[in-house]
């Protein structure tokens, strides 16, 4: 979802909560963006793809400019600029660090609408890979690349990020270069909705990951989790991911995610299109005037904005709430979870009845299920009941919300449509990766490649 960043003046702590606040619209501009992301490959081979050449990533972008794309450039640490993305209206296309193709849509007003935005996408890439050789694949981590095998993409903050990760985690290298995610973004009418919206996405954020999770395999063979990429967080930073605790204590508000914003470590300072290294530094100290290497200059709001883009909760706020803990999966799955998050959070009924699923847990009760999901998805247990039933319950009042949304495609059909395939799931018990892992033991006699031919976009 767009955001305006035309205010370069220097911040106070005042104007950091000031920015969070604007986010804030009536319910009537309400708007919903959808984000996904998706691993490119070779067809035949299977092998990930370069950036540069022929029929690389950077063509694949050019491809995608005949549909009406306009390019975005970065300009590189020795002169010259490399394309990074493209926009079209308030839609952008951008790489991840492995190559992965991520999606942001605009802020659109139906699921209808978002879906169509989805599949219009989805056809555009598959027009132009198709003519270089390249496939599509969603999956919540790659199954079958070893990280080094990931060609890393020309983005000055990705190298940044790729020498600070390993001081601060295990797995973060993985979760830059071998994993894919679908995303929601919705909106908030003032600081007391947002606070309600916070707390109830991020409870219920493991039970989605456990409806989504799509990512069994790694490196050729089962992983023994059910969602790779979920555990991939667990050891990726604490100091800028998981649960947040603070967020459901008395007294949280926009003063407190900027509180907590301030302790998350910085990555980069953008200065004339170029990122300077300031890995593991204090905003704090920036917003001071003390930051090492730039004694004297205090950020502008697009510093603080750029900041808040590399913290990584379950949910993050921005001027919006971004649900995050879900894996890419078929369009089916990237139409599903915008609509199972509007669904509770764009009804206050809806709201209200899914805040009773999850208002009695505790911080253990919170952590224990987001440690048990990756790999026991719908059959983790929390407070007492399995993830199975609470995920029936969140998917029927999502259906209910939507329902009283009342936002018809054509004159006749609902957006409830979109949550058939959750529904499924959550009745059956029966995850994506499970039916995966069905086919590797079956039909598929121990071999991963399949995946290749079957389930690309």
């Amino acid at each position: 979802m767009a955001e305006t960043l035309s205010d370069d003046r220097p911040l106070t702590f005042e104007g950091l909560t000031a920015w969070l606040a604007a986010g804030a619209k009536p319910r009537s501009e309400f708007r919903v963006g959808a984000e996904h992301e998706k691993f490119v490959f070779r067809l035949g081979s299977h092998e990930p793809v370069a950036y540069d050449g022929p029929d690389g990533i950077r063509a694949v972008l050019e491809g995608l400019m005949r549909f009406g794309w306009s390019p975005t450039w970065e300009r590189g640490a020795h002169g010259g600029e490399t394309l990074i993305g493209l926009s079209r209206g308030k839609a952008n296309v951008s790489l991840e660090p492995g190559g992965q193709f991520e999606l942001s849509g605009a802020p659109l007003l139906t699921m209808h609408d978002i879906c169509e935005e989805t599949g219009e996408h989805l056809e555009e890439v598959k027009t132009v890979a198709t003519e270089l050789g390249l496939g599509f694949l969603g999956l919540g981590f790659t199954p079958v690349w070893r990280r080094e095998e990931v060609p890393v993409m020309p983005k000055g903050r990705y190298k940044i990020m790729r020498e600070y990760m390993p001081k601060v985690g295990g797995k973060g290298l993985d979760m830059m270069f071998r994993t894919c995610t679908v995303q929601a973004n919705l909106d908030f009418a003032d600081e007391a909705d947002m606070i309600g919206k916070f707390r109830v996405s991020l409870a219920l954020q493991p039970i989605a990951t456990a409806l989504f999770a799509n990512s069994p395999f790694v490196e050729g063979r089962p992983s023994g989790l059910l969602s790779s990429r979920a555990a991939v967080w667990e050891d990726t930073d604490a100091a800028r991911t998981g649960l947040l605790p603070f967020v459901f204590q008395s007294g949280f508000g926009y003063e407190a995610y900027a509180r907590y914003a301030l302790t998350v470590p910085m990555y980069f300072v953008k200065r004339d299109g170029r990122y300077i290294d300031v890995a593991g530094r204090s905003f704090a100290d920036f917003l001071e005037g003390r930051l090492p290497g730039l004694e004297g200059e205090r950020p502008s709001i697009k510093d603080w904005a750029d900041h808040l883009s590399t913290i990584f909760p379950e949910v993050r706020l921005k001027q919006y709430l971004e649900m995050r803990g879900a894996d890419a999966g078929p369009i089916s799955r990237l139409c599903a979870l915008p609509a199972l998050w509007t669904g509770i959070l764009y009804d206050p009924a809806a709201q209200a009845a899914a805040w009773d699923l999850c208002r009695h847990w505790t911080t253990e009760d919170r952590e224990g299920l987001r440690r048990g999901v990756p790999k026991l998805a719908l059959n983790a247990e929390v407070a007492g009941r399995k993830v199975r039933d609470v995920a029936r319950d969140m998917v029927a009042i999502a259906r209910e919300g939507l329902k009283r949304r009342n936002h018809l495609s054509g004159g006749m059909i609902d957006e409830t449509g979109y949550l058939g395939e959750l529904e499924d799931i959550a009745d059956s018990g029966v995850t994506a990766a499970e039916r995966l892992l069905d086919l590797y033991h079956g039909s598929w006699q121990g071999d991963v490649a399949p995946v290749f031919e079957a389930f690309a976009y």
